[in-house]
């Protein structure tokens, strides 16, 4: 057994319901181990990857659900198109390969069961895609297809709790339950009390505060009648100070200087879907031993998993949208490279517009109750970018208490809650303007280590032959562009990357995780003073 077969894959609304499809699978015929996508080692699967049939038997255990229950079959994503069939019911179909769906089967569940998952993958830009590319090198990489999330089911009664929403500050606990239940029980270290709204707002006594030093999470319990789901919370609140003329990112009135990595989300021998689940809180864990406190989630929706690892260890996260539309090396690479940054991308394709706005709104609805979220990057460096103030406005109202880059790196737009700057090949000190000062891409020194790097071409930013070298290296960066720059007003930094990459070897860890390419005690130390810096910069 997997860590997918058991880990329950929702962690802010379990209950005891819970029953895993994860594991061997047909496709085309051949066995795969879902949920690792077929083009991964993990899978076991050798075959065709653009139209992928999927089929798995089942039976329920007995006294799983009963007569007025709701039975509902998630899955976490599916990549890029696909046809949902169970006892030959066509039960949903669904476009876009990041995003969970789920479907309620109560008419059509059986004994025995047959489920079918029809899936075409063209790696359409029309969709979002990331980093995925039919031609992987340098900064794009292998693509995925097919189930790459966990796939359940659950079942609860048919007035239970359908999802749930929540929203803090430093002493307020505001909930939104979907239910057809008019009658709920809430409770949460010694708080028990019963409401008869859906929308409810709690006022804390002596509230316990989440930090990135202290992340403390309340347990929270709501029952309905017949239902009962456990979730969690976290008392925080970002707050943008205007410090001597500049603005300064604090949160629960502390000045945190966003120190952050780069996170991609790949893994060498599950490429989206790591070996297990833990594998996520070992990268999490990893990081905050090196004195980072946030990560940048680069352009790819994790399982929930992830993001609570991010609220349980105290990590920030800056949550990228995943970029549709053709990239144009010499628009969007070659001319900011040169300098040529005040392009205005207006809207060309109204249909591939309207599907990436819908997609960043589930995107948020998705995630906003995590409690490491503290912002969103609409566009990244000009990839698919169309209309951004717009989207900006579209989207700031979805999610007030967090912070939206609407152009990281360049391109920029009249609406954004950051100056957002990628600067690679040199060091450069920034200036404060208007907003939030963020360098939101920096670094990508290469370090190649034998055994643990790829053959053949790599690629990155710089070159180190050593761990002493590479420290050297992003030590002399946070000298010559950090610390002046925070002076001047920078809040954040995050740079390229937690780990490599296929070809691109810029990580602080090997592909495998093997390898740690820094010295641990020097980079603690260093990031440990750039907050020292930032603090002094706020009194």
């Amino acid at each position: 057994m997997n860590s997918y077969q058991s880990y329950y894959p929702r962690p802010m609304l379990k209950r005891d319901s819970f029953f895993s499809l994860c594991g061997e699978w047909n496709l085309n015929g051949k066995t795969i181990i879902v949920p690792f996508p077929p083009q991964s080692n993990l899978s076991g699967y050798q075959g065709d990857m653009e139209h992928l049939e999927y089929t798995k038997t089942f039976s329920l255990p007995e006294d799983f659900y009963h007569k007025n229950d709701k039975v509902i079959l998630h899955f976490g994503a599916v990549d890029q198109l696909c046809e949902v069939y169970l006892n030959n019911h066509l039960i949903t179909k669904h476009e876009g390969g990041y995003l969970p769906f789920s479907i309620d089967i109560s008419d059509v569940i059986e004994d025995n069961n047959q489920l079918r998952v029809i899936v075409t993958d063209t790696l359409d830009t029309f969709y979002p895609y990331g980093k995925q590319s039919k031609k992987p090198s340098g900064m794009w990489y292998t693509p995925v297809s097919g189930i790459w999330q966990s796939v359940w089911i659950e079942a609860y009664d048919a007035k239970g709790i359908d999802d749930l929403k929540i929203s803090t500050t430093m002493d307020t606990l505001k909930i939104h339950i979907e239910s057809l239940s008019k009658n709920f029980a809430v409770s949460f270290e010694g708080y028990n009390n019963s409401f008869n709204t859906k929308d409810i707002e709690i006022k804390i006594d002596n509230p316990h505060l989440w930090s990135t030093d202290d992340p403390y999470l309340y347990t929270l319990k709501i029952k309905t009648a017949n239902d009962e789901i456990e979730s969690y919370f976290a008392l925080k609140q970002i707050q943008v100070k205007e410090i001597n003329g500049v603005k300064r990112f604090f949160l629960n009135n502390k000045p945190v200087f966003i120190n952050g990595l780069l996170d991609q989300g790949y893994f060498k021998d599950g490429i989206f879907t790591p070996e297990k689940i833990e594998s996520y809180e070992e990268d999490i864990v990893g990081i905050k031993q090196l004195g980072f406190n946030c990560l940048r989630k680069h352009i790819k929706i994790e399982p929930e998993a992830f993001y609570y690892y991010c609220d349980k260890n105290g990590i920030l996260v800056i949550q990228d949208m995943v970029n549709s539309g053709d990239y144009s090396f010499i628009i969007d690479t070659i001319l900011p490279t040169i300098g040529i940054t005040n392009v205005r991308k207006k809207i060309k394709d109204q249909k591939r517009y309207d599907f990436f706005v819908q997609h960043c709104k589930d995107t948020i609805s998705h995630l906003s109750s995590h409690p490491c979220i503290i912002g969103y990057t609409i566009y990244n460096e000009g990839w698919g970018q169309q209309n951004a103030s717009e989207v900006y406005e579209i989207l700031k109202p979805l999610d007030n208490e967090r912070l939206f880059d609407s152009t990281s790196g360049w391109f920029f737009d009249d609406k954004s809650d950051f100056d957002s700057y990628h600067i690679y090949f040199r060091n450069k000190v920034l200036n404060t303007g208007k907003r939030v000062l963020l360098l939101s891409e920096c670094g990508g020194f290469i370090r190649s280590v034998k055994d643990h790097s790829p053959q053949g071409k790599k690629w990155g930013y710089g070159k180190a032959e050593s761990e002493e070298e590479l420290t050297s290296l992003i030590i002399n960066m946070y000298e010559k562009m950090y610390k002046p720059s925070i002076i001047n007003g920078l809040c954040g930094a995050i740079m390229t990357q937690i780990s490599d990459v296929e070809g691109e070897i810029n990580g602080l860890y090997t592909y495998d995780r093997q390898v740690l390419k820094v010295n641990k005690e020097k980079i603690l130390q260093a990031n440990q003073d750039l907050q020292h810096i930032y603090e002094k910069q706020c009194i």
